[in-house]
């Protein structure tokens, strides 16, 4: 049988986890009183917790969805099939209705998605590295491609940071 953690290892602060990134656009959310949500697929959530791993968050982040699969990105993130069979899961088009799902499934007012290629193999004739990152509000809609190198732990984070960063430039232009 494991030892129970103790208490204070799991209430213990650790400001060197909260990436600065999170923290700015948790802060900018607060200050333009919008709620975000995410929809990943590489970074399998990882966008979300680092939102949430900022104090506070909660008053802003309202969820995310780890839509790893094409067939729950049509299902529940309402992203056209007919979208996925002609430019495939990791594509611009892609990303962009999957942060519009976000948006519409958790009702925020920001949704950030990822989708990707992270490794060790290449995927529907996409180089791993290859990553689309897509924030949406009511009248936004950014979508950068990014050629990440690296493991695939190195490919996630890259991608990770560069939503964050979308996220607080989509929410320092005009709404």
């Amino acid at each position: 049988m494991g030892r129970a953690p103790d208490p204070t290892e799991l209430d213990a602060p650790d400001a060197a986890r909260v990436d600065p990134r999170a923290a700015r656009a948790v802060e900018e959310l607060r200050r333009a009183g919008a709620s975000i949500a995410t929809a990943e697929s590489l970074t399998g959530g990882l966008v979300c917790a680092a939102l949430t791993s900022v104090p506070g968050a909660s008053s802003v982040v309202f969820g995310g969805i780890a839509s790893y699969s094409s067939d729950l990105k049509i299902r529940v993130l309402g992203v056209p099939a007919d979208v996925i069979a002609e430019h495939g899961t990791v594509a611009e088009q892609t990303a962009l209705h999957m942060a519009d799902g976000a948006r519409r499934v958790a009702g925020a007012d920001v949704g950030v998605a990822t989708t990707g290629v992270a490794g060790p193999d290449p995927t529907e004739g996409k180089p791993v590295g290859e990553v689309f990152v897509a924030v949406t509000r009511e009248s936004v809609r950014l979508v950068r491609v990014f050629t990440f190198h690296g493991s695939r732990e190195q490919v996630r984070r890259q991608a990770v940071e560069s939503a964050l960063e979308l996220v607080i430039e989509a929410l320092s232009g005009p709404e």
